[in-house]
């Protein structure tokens, strides 16, 4: 009896240490890499608000469209690109919930039957008479414990948390993404619009400037060639329109696309400006806000995940250990299966340590730890990158602008010219060259204008997207709610 008791006590000595183990863990434990950043922006910006960033998740209703505002919330909700980044955390997030359930005991019910006959003629033959037909019942329960001595399961699951957050970094870049491209394609769209306007304005006057030079001709006053002149500028302004209308239809049906409807769906009302940034844009931006990019914060996740597989590599170096334990219910007749008599069982402990396997396990620590300085660089080149795309951006919007004004002035002279060298061939003091030279320019400026209002809003919009607006103040953008009809568990439980 005292041997007995004391057996039990170096169990559970060995248990208690075994829990004891479990809080080693073998590989690096992760920390966010602490990129230097710069001290300020390269230039500060005379257009620039000084205030601190503001309306950053909802940026487009500064442009106050509400036919822009109503393709957002369509994208928002129908886009097919959405869906899918949503349904990868679905898989994420199962996955880690998979590599979690390691923790748990595994515990299997079991039962069986089996009926069998043993040969007259076989080894028994000459045996005195013993049953030849058996019947066999059994029921009962196999457990098996994993202890997790030098993390394992710990790092995987860490690995998998991480690779579930940047799926959702992930979903959040697709969230940003796909504001900025349905407002630039809908500036795009305003922009080709302006366009046809501008070319069909040219179409009017230049159809006049062909009947006046018609009329010259009847009268005498104007060689053949004047007219010959005048039908090409028309002409060539025409087929420009014919090129405009078909780049219309084409960025409607991206519009399309990209919120999830096929195109004789959506229905856009007639022509309307392009929308008019606000004056000025915020200029004291942290540089910390660009490591909160979803697409930055991806990678770092990515690499936090990465991280993880060092350890979970490393593991494989140690033992693995495990309590294993079955109980079970056997009888030959099955009235007779619940009797005490009918029990049997086993428990122990088990373990397993790979001493010999040609340096795979080693190789593969080598590998996990070169992948992981891989992602660390690609994390510092993202981060550095991200601050050179503000940088462009910020930029390319105050140049732009310049440009806009220099085209304006170019645009209002060209009209003054047209009326003017219009007067004079009519009075016969100019050449008809003249008016085919500031006809063709004027309508060439007030395209490259047009182009140029639509670009600034493009390049805002870009702005925009650098800083990474769009991205909801809710990490995790309601997703629930909007897929609420596949999933009503919190997608980050």
């Amino acid at each position: 009896m005292k041997t007995k008791k004391i057996k039990c006590n170096l169990l559970y000595i060995l248990f208690a240490f075994l829990l004891f183990l479990t809080g080693c863990m073998v590989g690096p434990d992760y920390e966010r890499p602490d990129t230097k950043m710069p001290q300020s922006w390269q230039k500060r910006y005379s257009l620039a608000d000084p205030n601190s960033l503001t309306q950053l998740e909802q940026w487009w209703v500064l442009l106050n469209d509400p036919v822009l505002n109503k393709l957002i919330i369509k994208a928002n909700q129908s886009s097919l690109d959405l869906k899918s980044a949503y349904y990868r955390i679905l898989q994420s997030r199962a996955l880690r919930d998979f590599q979690a359930g390691a923790w748990d005991p595994t515990v299997d019910l079991v039962g069986s039957y089996s009926r069998s006959r043993e040969s007259a003629n076989g080894a028994l033959k000459g045996a005195p008479e013993s049953p030849r037909n058996l019947n066999l019942f059994s029921a009962g329960f196999d457990a098996s414990w994993e202890i997790d001595l030098f993390g394992r399961i710990k790092r995987s699951v860490e690995s998998s948390q991480a690779e579930l957050e940047s799926s959702i970094d992930s979903y959040n870049d697709i969230l940003i993404t796909l504001y900025a491209e349905v407002a630039s394609s809908y500036v795009h769209l305003r922009t080709t619009q302006q366009r046809i306007k501008f070319a069909k304005a040219s179409i009017e006057s230049q159809q006049k400037t062909l009947e006046l030079t018609q009329s010259r001709y009847d009268a005498g006053l104007a060689p053949e060639l004047d007219v010959e002149q005048a039908e090409i500028n028309l002409s060539n302004t025409k087929a420009e329109l014919f090129s405009l209308n078909k780049m219309e239809i084409q960025v409607k049906n991206r519009i399309a696309v990209l919120i999830g409807m096929y195109p004789e769906d959506l229905n856009i009302r007639a022509s309307a400006a392009i929308p008019e940034i606000p004056k000025t844009i915020p200029a004291n931006l942290p540089f910390a806000l660009v490591r909160q990019r979803p697409d930055i914060r991806f990678a770092e996740r990515q690499l936090a995940s990465q991280t993880a597989r060092i350890g979970f590599a490393k593991s494989f170096l140690y033992p693995n250990i495990s309590i294993t334990g079955s109980f079970n219910m056997q009888a030959m007749n099955f009235s007779d299966l619940f009797n005490i008599g009918s029990r049997s069982y086993s428990f122990g402990p088990g373990f397993s340590w790979n001493i010999l396997d040609g340096n795979r396990i080693k190789s593969k620590v080598l590998f996990e730890e070169a992948k992981t300085q891989e992602l660390k660089a690609s994390y510092e080149q993202s981060v550095i990158k991200a601050v050179a795309e503000v940088e462009n951006t910020m930029n390319f919007l105050v140049q732009e602008k310049k440009r806009h004004q220099a085209l304006q002035s170019s645009v209002n002279s060209s009209k003054n010219a047209v009326q003017q060298v219009t007067e004079l061939y009519k009075s016969g003091l100019s050449d008809f060259q003249n008016v085919l030279d500031t006809e063709r320019t004027l309508f060439q400026q007030q395209d490259k204008l047009a182009q140029s209002k639509g670009q600034i809003v493009q390049d805002w919009i870009g702005f925009y997207k650098a800083i990474g607006g769009g991205w909801p103040i809710n990490e995790y953008g309601n997703l629930e709610a909007r897929y609420a009809e596949d999933n009503n568990e919190n997608i980050n439980r």
